[in-house]
């Protein structure tokens, strides 16, 4: 299938590791040019030198270095740079784990302006080059917890509710103008936040982290952990043409663990 990406532009999030720096490879691979933000600048630059290994066009690659604690620093950056992008990919690191119950108020503001209040920043940005192309795709990656929360993210699973009604509200607003705005949620993937979250539970739990792994394989039907890649390979598709009539939907991408449909 071609997904007709040449030719456009992709802002991509988080995107030094993890599933933000696989989203980023493969649309670059995809012919997209890609401006990558994060707020690691010799992270950055490592992964801009992998951009331009794998591109089979006559692309160009940029980053933006940015703290996603800081919205107004986030809006700096910006305005400082041509926001003419086809394409956004929010993206950033999960919260702390920890009980809801014992979350203080600073986790869940820290947590607010990371995950909402940046991507507003970045959305309020973007669009308006979006409307006059007649072409936009805003692709969220939150967790499968909007649709299931999950234990000793009481956070997390508060916060990506937050940000997934957003989502949808968006949507409904910014389907007129050709512009969709869909959520990934990503299940157990083999990122730094993976190992975080299995240190934290083996430390918790007493058991070891091979048996914490285990334990978090089973719960999915595919028996394993998501490659970062193949998130990606969802994000990369609905930032195509092809993906034109979704919009406003939650995919998870979770070898099956979500029991809700």
């Amino acid at each position: 299938m071609n997904l007709n990406l040449e030719n456009k532009n992709a802002l991509v999030c988080g995107s030094t590791q993890g599933i933000g720096k696989a989203a980023a490879i493969q649309l670059a691979e995809e012919g997209v040019d890609v401006t990558l933000v994060a707020r690691n600048e010799e992270k950055l630059q490592a992964v801009l030198a992998e951009l331009n290994e794998v591109s089979q066009h006559s692309q160009r690659h940029n980053y933006i270095v940015a703290d996603f604690t800081n919205p107004t620093d986030l809006k700096e950056k910006l305005a400082a740079i041509n926001l003419q992008f086809h394409i956004l990919v929010n993206n950033t690191g999960g919260p702390a784990g920890g009980p809801v119950f014992n979350a203080t108020l600073e986790e869940f503001e820290r947590a607010f302006t990371m995950h909402l209040k940046c991507n507003h920043v970045l959305v309020q940005a973007v669009v308006p080059f979006m409307k006059e192309e007649g072409y936009g795709r805003i692709i969220n990656v939150i967790s499968t917890s909007v649709k299931q929360p999950l234990d000793g993210l009481g956070v997390s699973n508060t916060i990506r509710g937050a940000v997934a009604n957003w989502s949808k509200t968006l949507a409904n607003e910014l389907g007129q103008f050709s512009i969709t705005v869909n959520n990934v949620l990503p299940g157990a993937t083999a990122t730094e936040r993976l190992t975080e979250i299995i240190n934290n539970k083996a430390a918790k739990t007493g058991k070891s982290t091979e048996e914490v792994a285990e334990m978090m394989k089973n719960a999915s039907p595919a028996k394993r952990f998501a490659k970062p890649e193949e998130v990606a390979y969802a994000i990369v598709f609905l930032a195509s043409e092809r993906a034109s009539f979704i919009n406003g939907i939650n995919v998870p991408v979770d070898g099956g663990r979500t029991k809700s449909l």
